[in-house]
């Protein structure tokens, strides 16, 4: 009993000796972590951070589009976020003529600024916690199944109640995995605007290969603005919508950074899982992971290729290959982390501590002591339905056209008043669909990917349609791809165009006899009857056992101040900036300089090629009141705790200026959605500098900076 008691003693002042991690609840900034933060230099107050009561940095700071953070810079809803996450609204305005991914694009006044239809930008008036509503029909006996009926009763009833006829977004979220519950009540601005955006010559500069790696040189910065109607309240595009007027906007230090720096990241991260089983890190690490990349590896090949023949191509290609690109990265340094820190063993280390505390007690003995053999036996079912599901949306939902066939189906059970209403909006979308589309890519994509999905799945759960068309064609998958790309309709788009003017029966016909759709169709059915049920049901079970389990580690480590899994909902993550050692022998810089950017210049490498006018003001030494020290600051690293959704989200200093725009994680930190590491996790910003040289001395467009309030 003695030597329990010891090792259990040491597991807890192990995890509350750990470094600064964490993604905080604004609202719920207590004095112990606003002492922590004082402590790194940080010189405001919690109610600076977050105030219902007058303008706090929550007014500043909103939810770009459907991931990313964005921040107000200006009294005229001039909004900073990252070139990435601008980069589909810049690719669809980008043509042959007017290709602002290679030149970049800088309006010179808000007439010349250019609208976003479908972009959106919610602002947070303010959230609640809502735990007592939400759980107060909940009884400790119910199902799971009855347990979500009734709490999402009380939600919808809070969502009705709260939207003030849809004036507000409502959104009700879990936290700690059901243990507490907070409503969010935003503003949702339609009216977004592209400003200025810097070639992806800058603005991506390094592209895949430097991406999620250290050092980097990347000016990943785009301006949007906000508008809003003659009252500043949300409206729907208009040209009578005037510039926005937020409450609160950041001003932008010129006081440069320091290593040790107080730093503080404010936004909106997307997802962890830091308080999972061992179970669960087998299967992402052993299951999900390396065939995701393997899959995405093939994708990547094939488009990288295609881009590299025609600058058409590129353009429409170089969305999607991002966003493959992005995840199949992150996984690989994920799994390298993740075993470089034996995250596995740990956490089942920390299981028998875990087993050794509940056994000293009889009471939580009898909770907790089928806990994580029931674990155990969730994920042996869960594996081998994890590799299927992985495999129908990395390889059979990711062949475009397959991808597509959903649209088809929305059409085929349309629910517009007339079919002729239902097929103009199909044949729209179709045409935004074909005009970044190119039959000979996804040809290529189908042949590889389905001879993976064939080898690697049981017939089981294969589509009929494929296995007949393996037989067929005896396992030849590209006389499959030749045959059936010729004979579908979808891949002709003036069949498609003149199909409007047929008759409704005849179109039905032609559009589900397609032979993608049938595929379409088969897959769809095949997984929600066999493959997506079953891993509800074992998830349902799973999500049960997390909100035990993370109750019963704040019960064990009951002095640690625990955080909440990240969710997409506004946090604060606080640190410093510092350097890192990487591996042995390896120590790496907190920052970058413009002398590196000119030493990766390489004009044979498309990621590395420097604009000529770039160069021209690097050798001039031109870099205005934004250089120090005989060069210019491009981006540094930090020790602050972000994920994906952090893109974009503002860097502070200790007086809440903004120093930086935060844009990607080191290739060491990428396994910190599941397992943090305060040695080695950095995230990577833009220094402000770089980018208020960009805009006044590379774009000329001084105006925009005029429009900043700049403290020097």
């Amino acid at each position: 009993m003695k030597s329990i008691l010891v090792a259990t003693f040491i597991l807890i002042f192990i995890l509350k000796s750990l470094a600064d991690e964490g993604m905080w609840i604004p609202m719920l900034l207590n004095q112990s972590i606003i002492q922590k933060m004082k402590e790194k230099g940080f010189k405001l107050s919690a109610e600076d951070i977050y105030s219902i009561n007058k303008a706090s940095m929550k007014d500043a700071v909103v939810l770009f589009g459907r991931g990313c953070t964005g921040e107000f810079i200006s009294d005229k809803g001039l909004l900073l976020t990252n070139h990435h996450c601008g980069y589909g609204s810049i690719q669809r305005h980008s043509t042959l003529e007017h290709d602002y991914l290679a030149d970049g694009f800088w309006a010179k006044s808000f007439q010349e600024e250019l609208p976003n239809p479908g972009l959106t930008v919610s602002l947070l008036v303010r959230m609640e916690d809502v735990t007592h509503i939400v759980l107060a029909n909940v009884q400790p006996k119910m199902t799971e199944a009855k347990r979500e009926e009734v709490i999402n009763t009380a939600i919808q009833q809070l969502k009705t109640k709260y939207s003030e006829n849809n004036r507000y977004q409502v959104e009700v979220k879990p936290f700690y995995y059901g243990n507490q519950y907070f409503m969010f009540i935003y503003e949702v601005f339609k009216d977004v605007r592209l400003v200025g955006a810097p070639p992806s010559s800058i603005g991506k500069f390094g592209g895949d290969t430097d991406n999620w790696m250290w050092p980097r040189h990347t000016g990943d910065f785009a301006l949007f603005r906000v508008y809003a109607n003659k009252n500043n309240e949300p409206a729907e595009y208009s040209p009578d919508n005037v510039p926005y007027k937020p409450k609160k906007f950041f001003s932008i230090s010129l006081k440069g950074v320091n290593e040790n720096d107080f730093t503080m990241v404010f936004g909106f991260p997307g997802t962890t899982q830091q308080y999972i089983p061992s179970y669960a890190i087998d299967v992402i690490q052993n299951v999900e992971n390396p065939h995701q990349i393997k899959l995405r590896d093939i994708r990547l090949q094939i488009i990288k290729s295609a881009m590299d023949t025609s600058r058409l191509i590129r353009i429409q290609y170089a969305n999607k290959q991002a966003s493959i690109a992005n995840s199949w990265k992150k996984w690989i340094g994920e799994n390298e982390g993740l075993k470089r820190l034996q995250t596995i063993k740990k956490k089942q280390e920390f299981e028998q501590q875990f087993e050794n505390w509940a056994a000293i007690d009889p009471d939580r003995h009898l909770i907790y002591e089928k806990l994580l053999p029931t674990y155990q036996t969730l994920y042996a079912y869960m594996k081998p339905l994890q590799l299927i599901e992985t495999y129908y949306f990395e390889a059979l939902f990711a062949v475009e056209i397959i991808q597509f066939c959903s649209n088809v189906h929305q059409l085929l059970n349309h629910q517009e008043k007339t079919f002729e209403k239902a097929y103009e909006i199909f044949l729209n979308r179709y045409k935004n669909f074909y005009k970044n589309y190119q039959p000979v890519i996804d040809m290529l994509t189908f042949q590889k990917l389905m001879n993976e999905f064939t080898k690697n799945i049981s017939k089981d759960y294969i589509p009929k349609t494929l296995l007949k068309w393996q037989k067929k064609y005896k396992n030849d998958w590209a006389k499959v791809s030749n045959t059936i790309y010729q004979q579908s309709i979808l891949i002709k788009p003036q069949t498609i165009e003149a199909l409007k003017n047929s008759k409704e029966k005849n179109i039905r016909k032609i559009l589900f006899n397609d032979p993608f759709y049938k595929l379409w169709l088969e897959t769809r059915n095949l997984y929600n009857t066999q493959i997506q049920p079953y891993i509800k049901t074992y998830q349902s079970s799973i999500d049960s056992l997390n909100r035990i389990y993370i109750h019963a580690q704040m019960e064990l480590l009951s002095d640690k101040d625990f955080y909440p899994d990240a969710n997409l909902t506004l946090r604060v993550s606080y640190g410093n900036i510092k350097g890192y050692t990487a591996r042995d022998g390896i120590y790496y810089h907190w920052q970058t300089t413009i002398n590196g950017i000119i030493e990766k210049d390489d004009t044979t490498v498309y990621d590395y090629i420097v604009p000529k006018k770039l160069k021209e003001l690097w050798q001039a030494k031109d870099y205005g009141e934004y250089g120090i020290n005989g060069t210019l600051p491009v981006c540094f690293i930090a020790n602050n705790h972000t994920t994906g959704g952090n893109s974009g989200s503002p860097v502070l200093n200790a007086n809440g200026e903004l120093i930086g725009c935060n844009f990607d994680r080191t290739w060491e930190s990428t396994m910190s959605d599941l397992h943090y590491d305060p040695n080695r996790c950095r995230n990577i910003c833009l220094d402000v500098r770089y980018m208020l040289f960009i805009i006044d001395k590379f774009a000329n467009a001084k105006h925009l900076i005029d429009e900043m309030t700049i403290v020097k």
